[in-house]
């Protein structure tokens, strides 16, 4: 059900954050070699992905939340994932949001702030009206009508207290 919510109100495209350690076990590599060596600005994505059992074409809700699943669970294998696929793993920095102010980072501090295991499931949300990427007053109007909480980077930055590292970690 969050799946298909977030294919019919966002982009269409959904992107797992992880931390570099899950993404080596599942062996899936960088897909442009410019964040391999570092840029610490762009969004590290590796190939894409589908789950090798269980699913059909990958493209439904149900077939890419057995995906997600695959790449959340700690017991997953290279072999449990065919590439490629319809779902999109993203590199986590580690540091967070301190090292990178960007939407991986931010997704994956929250979840392991809420004590949750480091994976995160995220998806850009686009303006209805022209299909645009969502302002803020259009992001606050989505979250008011669909009971949906709202936290800025800045909010989570601001929540380290200068400590100058994750309060979570």
């Amino acid at each position: 059900e969050s799946i298909a919510f977030m294919i019919r109100n966002g982009s269409g495209i959904i992107s797992v954050g992880m931390k570099e350690e899950d993404l080596e076990r599942l062996m899936l590599p960088m897909m442009s070699p410019v964040t391999e060596i570092g840029d610490i600005s762009a969004t590290a994505s590796t190939v894409t992905v589908d789950a090798r059992v269980g699913i059909s074409t990958g493209v439904s809700a149900a077939d890419r939340a057995k995906t997600i699943l695959a790449l959340a669970s700690p017991d997953s294998k290279p072999s449990d994932l065919r590439r490629p696929g319809h779902i999109f793993p993203l590199k986590y920095r580690n540091g967070g949001v301190l090292k990178r102010a960007g939407h991986t980072e931010a997704s994956v501090d929250l979840v392991a702030l809420a004590g949750l295991r480091p994976v995160s499931v995220l998806s850009s949300i686009i303006d209805p009206k022209d299909g645009s990427m969502a302002s803020t007053p259009a992001l606050k109007q989505m979250a008011l009508e669909h009971d949906i909480p709202i936290v800025s980077i800045a909010d989570l930055i601001r929540c380290t207290g200068g400590k100058g590292r994750n309060w979570w970690n």
